[in-house]
C-alpha cells in the first residue's frame, strides 16, 4: 500500500480564476493557447448552458454558441444541441465534449455522443455516437485522448466499464464491463464527517502516454487501477499486468509531464498527487478553497480545478457559489 509522504514542503497557494453563482460546474479544460472551457451537467431542470468559455475577467459565454446550449426537456436529444455534458477536454487544436444524453442521471434520451470542435474555427468537425458501447443506463463520465494510437478512452460511471473509441473509424467497444475494477467498492463517501450516499463506478481517468498506461478509479472506492493501453487496443485483458494500489477517493484525475498523477481527496477537501515511482502520495493543496475537487486541467505550470460541492448541493442552489481555481504545480 502506498503511504502519504511526511509533511515537508509548503502546500501550494490556491488562486481564484472564476466563480459561477447558482451553476454547478464539473468539467474544466485549458487549451494549449490558454483558452479555458467549463461545463455544467444537466443535473437540474435549469442550467445557464452546457459548455462555456471563461474569459480572462472571469465572465463566461456559451460555447460554441447559444443555440447549441438551448436544449430543453421534451426536445429531441439526437441532434447537435447538448443535453447533459459531463466533461470537456482540449487536446491539441481540438475540443472534445462528451454529452451523456442522460439528464438527471436517469435514463439516456438519445445515444451518448462525443462532439469534436476545431479550436481554430470553433466549428464542429466530427460527432461520434457511442451506440455500440453504451446502454440506457450509461453515464459516460470522462475521457482521455491517445493521439499516438488514434484512440479515445472513456469511463462509464453508471453502467460500469471502460469505453474505447477509434478516432478514424468511429468504432467503439467496452472493456472491463461490469468488472470489479470498474465497479464501485462502496455506496458512499464521508466528507467532513458527513455521509454522502450513492454508488459511482469508474469515474476519474488519466493517461500516462510515456509508459502507455490508462489509470482509472471508481469515485466510491479506494483502489486505483492502471491498465496498459495495449490491452485496451488489442482487447485482451491480462489482470496480472494491471497495476493497483490503495488511495483516497477521488473524482477527476490528471497526469503531468513528469509522471505525477493528481487526484482529489474528496473526503479530506484536498488535492494530492502520486509520485512517478508510484510509492508516495503527497499533498499539493488543502483547506477552505477546496470542496469536492471535481476535474483537473494543466496549463503553463498550473493545475486548474473545479469545486462542484456535490456533497453540499441539494435543493435550491441558486445562492451557492461554484468555483474554478488553480494551484502551482510542484517544482
Amino acid at each position: 500500500m502506498c503511504a502519504f509522504a511526511p509533511a515537508g514542503r509548503a502546500e501550494a497557494k490556491i488562486e481564484d480564476v472564476a466563480s459561477f453563482k447558482g451553476a454547478q460546474v464539473t468539467g474544466v479544460t485549458v487549451s494549449d493557447k490558454g483558452r479555458i472551457f467549463v461545463n455544467f451537467p444537466r443535473w437540474r431542470e435549469q442550467i445557464p448552458c452546457s459548455v462555456a468559455e471563461v474569459r480572462k475577467d472571469g465572465s463566461y459565454t456559451p460555447y460554441p454558441d447559444e443555440k447549441t446550449n438551448r436544449w430543453e426537456k421534451g426536445m429531441p436529444g439526437d441532434g447537435d444541441a447538448f443535453v447533459c455534458v459531463q466533461s470537456v477536454v482540449a487536446d491539441g487544436d481540438r475540443l472534445y465534449v462528451i454529452d451523456t444524453k442522460n439528464p438527471m442521471i436517469g435514463k439516456t434520451v438519445a445515444v451518448p455522443a462525443l462532439y469534436v470542435y476545431d479550436l481554430n474555427t470553433d466549428k464542429l468537425v466530427r460527432k461520434y455516437p457511442l451506440a455500440e458501447s453504451t446502454s440506457p443506463d450509461s453515464y459516460v463520465n470522462d475521457l482521455r485522448v491517445d493521439r499516438e494510437h488514434g484512440k479515445i478512452y472513456f469511463t462509464d460511471s453508471n453502467d460500469p466499464g471502460l469505453i474505447v473509441l477509434d478516432m478514424k473509424s468511429g468504432e467503439n467497444y467496452r472493456m472491463l464491463d461490469h468488472h470489479p475494477y470498474t465497479t464501485a467498492e462502496q455506496d458512499h463517501v464521508t466528507v467532513e464527517g458527513k455521509r454522502h450516499d450513492g454508488k459511482v463506478h469508474a469515474d476519474g481517468i488519466a493517461l500516462d502516454r510515456k509508459n502507455g498506461i490508462l489509470y482509472f478509479h471508481a469515485l466510491t472506492g479506494k483502489t486505483l487501477y492502471g491498465i496498459p493501453t495495449r490491452q485496451l487496443i488489442d482487447r485482451k485483458v491480462d489482470e496480472s499486468r494491471i497495476f493497483s494500489m490503495k488511495t483516497p477517493s477521488p473524482d477527476g484525475m490528471i497526469m503531468d509531464d513528469r509522471g505525477n498523477l493528481y487526484m482529489g481527496d474528496l473526503e479530506e477537501n484536498r488535492i494530492v498527487y502520486l509520485t512517478p515511482d508510484r510509492k508516495e502520495i503527497k499533498v499539493l493543496a488543502s483547506g477552505d478553497g477546496i470542496s469536492w475537487p471535481d476535474t483537473f486541467s494543466i496549463h503553463d505550470g498550473y493545475l486548474y480545478f473545479t469545486n462542484s460541492r456535490i456533497q453540499e448541493a441539494s435543493g435550491d442552489i441558486s445562492k451557492m457559489e461554484f468555483t474554478l481555481k488553480r494551484v502551482k504545480l510542484p517544482e
